[in-house]
């Protein structure tokens, strides 16, 4: 497979930049671009797609095992020219201080991709080929190929940064020198990095990006890069058990999901929905956005994370809507929810500052309310408490938390399904469940234990 993983030493180096870049000019050129994104993040991968016209699949060796990343990689680049996998912080930055569980060095180990290392160069010349050197010789299971060099602040800057690297390290190719260009930044808000929905990139700035790779970057050169047979299991651990069995799903068909997509609700792990169908799933999109009613003949619902706070006057006006999801949940409907669509589920949003007030579904007796900090970030580990619609009790799965908003003190009737923790030390009981309603804060990849889908798909079979 011809491609490679876009890493830097940091964060704030300008991966998404440049890779996006790449991204455009070569499909520009006509290739088919197999997008990734290494960790969890799904603000990245929503640009990835609207640059290539593909789903961004996320590779993480801590939540899914290092079998789960290889053949989900292989599965989604099979038919592409070029795979471009875009790091997540800097190169060996994991879980942990040392380990490398969830960094883009392992997501390399793991695919056998070669790494195009992007270096800001603001205030560097001789120094940069020392950071090379210390990246290119760190981990013997990751083969640096060469770098970009970004923020460069004229021609003469380039030829020194390319002078240096080429006496140090005559072996690691310098792939371009980007010049500083602050008209080519994706902006920012006070939740993160805007969305692709809430700012979907118009045409002239992908060409603009397209253009300074073409102009920049050595492209040809890129794209001749190709895969080393990766070398498993990757030795520095991480979730190892659970792989994922060869050729098609489980279980025979005829179970209708409805999957709320929109932009409120916009944030889904693509493999979370590819195992629903192997699993015998036929997945029937809606949104509860513009949608009166639920699709007809369901069986079950899922309701993804996104940013619902959003759109809260709309969504609180959709009676119809709020009111077949009551429905269903009064029915028994298998429903099974995630940070975003936990908070639809609640009793609605408090106002607060930037925030209007806004009633949501009532499944669940509390209310939510936006933080002007971050409440929560991270990987979590989830063993369930009992038997849900996801599994029986014993399994555990993994996945990720990140919200702004906090609920308030659910009430103690309400059951608790998931023992959470985080790295070995507990952080209490999660995952609430009103009849057959699971909803967490936390955003499981399926992956992470091939039983959840076939789980989810059961119990609105037997529904």
């Amino acid at each position: 497979m011809h491609g490679f993983l876009i890493a830097a030493p940091q964060s704030g180096s300008g991966k998404t930049t440049v890779s996006l870049a790449i991204m455009a000019a070569l499909c520009r050129r006509g290739l088919k671009v197999a997008p990734f994104k290494c960790g969890p993040d799904f603000i990245d991968p929503g640009y990835h797609s609207i640059v290539t016209g593909r789903p961004s699949i996320n590779l993480d060796g801590w939540m899914c095992p290092a079998e789960f990343v290889r053949q989900t990689f292989r599965r989604h680049g099979v038919d592409a020219d070029v795979a471009v996998i875009e790091g997540v912080m800097g190169l060996f930055d994991g879980i942990g201080p040392s380990s490398g569980t969830g960094s883009s060095a392992q997501i390399a180990a793991i695919t056998g991709m070669p790494v195009v290392l992007v270096v800001n160069a603001r205030g560097m010349a001789a120094s940069a080929a020392a950071l090379v050197g210390g990246f290119a010789g760190f981990d013997p299971q990751v083969r640096l190929a060469g770098v970009v060099f970004n923020n460069v602040g004229s021609d003469s800057h380039g030829q020194l940064l390319r002078a240096a690297l080429a006496e140090a390290l005559p072996e690691i190719a310098v792939f371009g020198c980007i010049p500083r260009d602050e008209s080519l930044a994706i902006p920012s808000r006070h939740l993160g990095l805007v969305t692709a929905e809430d700012n979907p990139l118009p045409d002239e700035f992908i060409g603009k990006l397209a253009d300074m790779a073409e102009r920049c970057l050595d492209l040809d050169r890129l794209v001749a890069l190709e895969a080393n047979p990766p070398r498993p299991p990757f030795t520095t651990g991480g979730n190892v058990s659970h792989p994922l069995p060869e050729g098609e799903g489980r279980g025979a068909g005829g179970v209708r999901i409805a999957v709320a997509r929109d932009a409120a609700f916009c944030f889904v792990y693509a493999d979370n929905l590819r195992l629903l169908e192997e699993a015998g799933a036929e997945l029937v999109m809606f949104s509860p956005l513009d949608d009166a009613a639920l699709p007809s003949d369901i069986q079950g619902i899922y309701l993804p994370g996104g940013y619902p706070e959003l759109y809260a006057d709309t969504l609180a006006s959709n009676s119809g809507m709020l009111a077949a999801i009551r429905m269903a949940v009064a029915s028994d409907m298998p429903v099974y929810a995630e940070c975003g669509g936990f908070v639809y589920l609640t009793e609605g949003l408090d106002a607060s500052e930037d925030q209007v007030s806004a009633d949501f579904a009532g499944i669940f007796p509390v209310r939510a309310r936006m933080l002007p900090r971050r409440k929560a970030l991270g990987y979590r580990q989830v063993e369930l408490a009992t038997e849900s619609v996801i599994g029986a009790g014993g399994a555990e799965c993994r996945g990720h938390e990140f919200h702004y908003s906090e609920i308030g003190p659910m009430p103690d009737e309400i059951e608790r399904c998931y023992r959470v923790s985080r790295q070995g030390d507990s952080l209490g009981l999660e995952g609430y469940r009103v009849r057959n309603c699971l909803a967490s804060y936390i955003h499981l990849h399926f992956g992470s234990n091939p039983e959840i889908a076939p789980a989810f798909v059961a119990s609105c079979r037997r529904y």
